[in-house]
């Protein structure tokens, strides 16, 4: 029986499939145009399942007060941490910024 334990635990202390599902996320930031014409920023690891929950007025306050139009761009991230760095610094920025950082950068 401590045998059968000790066997037990040495696979799941080496199992690295843990690993596996947070690489496989590929982060990325994006931007949003709402009906009033403003403009959105924000991250996620799965565009089309954000997308869907702003249209349905789930995914975030803002655009759920300003109603979803279109997603306008969007750019690959290397991490979260990247994703989240970008998004902070691209709302500060004004809109016509925002959209030339999309193009160019």
């Amino acid at each position: 029986m401590y045998d059968n334990y000790c066997l037990n635990w040495v696979y799941k202390r080496w199992d690295f499939s843990y690993l596996v599902m947070t690489l496989d996320k590929h982060w990325e930031i994006y931007l949003v145009e709402c009906l009033d014409g403003s403009l959105y920023t924000g991250v996620t690891n799965d565009v089309a399942k954000r997308m869907d929950l702003h249209s349905s007025g789930k995914g975030s306050k803002y655009v759920r007060a300003k109603g979803f139009s279109k997603l306008v761009a969007r750019k690959d991230c290397l991490d979260k941490s990247d994703a989240c760095k970008k998004e902070y610094f691209v709302k500060k920025l004004s809109r016509n910024e925002k959209i030339e950082w999309f193009k160019y950068s």
